[in-house]
């Protein structure tokens, strides 16, 4: 089923419609280095023997699985060769490219510099943060998408008509129920609805495949993609973070779900909501923190289901709570005086004084004690440091608790001025 020329390609039409910056590449026969970042199952493999073979171009392939830097002077010893000879361009296929490491990386630069190699690599993980830049640098990236849902069912009726690629071509159906149900098992894989369909072919006894005979064979279930540490672990907790700042709570359930499902630690996602607790809801709702801080305890006491179930709770509540984020950025801003005046002395009046002779020494001399003062304020009272001017941080927003402490706020500082 691997597609031979480029309409044989199911999707990726942002890279290979007419007029697309890959197709142009490949009817042009002028290739250059390049990584394509994309899903597993997207055609990476199949895209970079397309581009050799439409430029009769050798095409060498290297795993960074379990290859090493003597597999890659073997390899580009080889092209060197070829290049001599006079016998066309090399191109080295690196899959699993982000495998390597930052030595392994660098064998490759001075090959694609003078253009012994034309480098395709392929990974499923950011080139920002796996490629070190050196040879990011020498690269264009391409990023792949996962197949939607019509071109899944495209590539079932492909594999269906095809007879050599052993479905049994025409002599072999299959219901709408049962492509419904491979392609919401693929998740965007074409590999995966290939995997499925050759296995269900194999149990139909009647040349029919049936909805009965895909679940058979789905019976364990489909896995989201969800690579704890990659992209799409941190994609999805960001859009959980985000969902619960929108205050968008059914989101945010999803979002939820989606990490669970995958089979992300509960106990990381009860860590981030705690954060969100304190980053966007803050003083607005301080209950937020404390429900929050709750679920991870059920998480960690009780376990499955009923810890998952306070996370939803608490995120629920966090996603319909009075948002403010006047803490969080109060705490940067006052971050940023702290490294900008560096190791200031505490004034004389707020050290603490527990011998006679820090006593002897004026320590804590002249400290207004406030609870003494009228209304338990010190009106006019200096916390800085003498060196600096006082700092304004923190800006309660109009929204719950932080309505009241904006009020008293405003009040306290009134006095400061009489």
């Amino acid at each position: 089923m691997r597609p031979s020329h480029l309409d044989e390609v199911t999707g990726h039409l942002h890279l290979l419609g007419e007029g697309k910056p890959l197709r142009r590449v490949i009817e042009a026969g002028k290739l250059h280095s390049m990584v394509f970042w994309g899903p597993p199952g997207t055609g990476k493999t199949t895209l970079a023997r397309l581009l050799a073979n439409h430029t009769e171009a050798e095409f060498i392939t290297l795993s960074a699985v379990l290859a090493g830097v003597k597999d890659i002077r073997l390899a580009t010893e080889t092209a060197w060769a070829r290049q001599q000879a006079g016998l066309g361009d090399t191109v080295l296929f690196v899959d699993e490219v982000h495998r390597f490491n930052k030595a392994q990386q660098d064998a490759f630069l001075p090959h694609i510099e003078d253009g012994t190699i034309i480098f395709i690599g392929a990974t499923t993980e950011n080139p920002s943060f796996e490629l070190n830049n050196a040879l990011l640098s020498r690269l264009r990236v391409y990023v792949l998408k996962s197949l939607d849902g019509n071109e899944l069912r495209s590539l079932i009726n492909r594999a269906l008509k095809n007879t050599e690629c052993g479905l049994g071509g025409s002599d072999l159906s299959i219901d709408e129920g049962a492509v419904s149900a491979l392609v919401n098992y693929a998740d965007g894989d074409a590999r995966r609805v290939l995997g499925a369909l050759e296995l269900a072919a194999d149990l139909t006894l009647d040349g029919k495949i049936s909805l009965q005979v895909s679940s058979e064979v789905l019976a364990g279930g489909s896995v989201r993609r969800f690579d704890k540490g990659g992209d799409a672990f941190y994609e999805q907790i960001s859009a959980l973070h985000k969902s619960v700042r929108g205050s968008s709570p059914d989101a945010a359930l999803y979002w939820l779900c989606r990490m669970l499902d995958g089979g992300c630690d509960p106990l990381y996602v009860a860590r981030r909501v705690v954060r969100m607790a304190s980053e966007d809801i803050g003083n607005a709702d301080p209950r937020g923190l404390a429900l929050a801080l709750d679920a991870w305890l059920v998480q960690e006491r009780l376990g499955s289901p009923e810890g998952e179930l306070a996370i939803a709770q608490a995120v629920v509540y966090l996603s319909v709570a009075p948002k403010s984020n006047a803490v969080y950025a109060a705490y940067k801003a006052a971050m940023v005086d702290a490294k900008l005046y560096g190791s200031l002395e505490v004034p004389m009046h707020l050290r603490n004084a527990p011998t006679k002779l820090m006593k002897d020494m004026a320590h804590g001399e002249r400290y207004r004690y406030a609870h003494n003062e009228e209304g338990g304020y010190a009106a006019g009272e200096n916390y800085f440091p003498d060196e600096m001017e006082p700092g304004v941080y923190y800006h309660p927003l109009d929204q719950g608790l932080e309505i009241k402490i904006a009020e008293k706020m405003a009040r306290l500082r009134q006095k400061d001025k009489e």
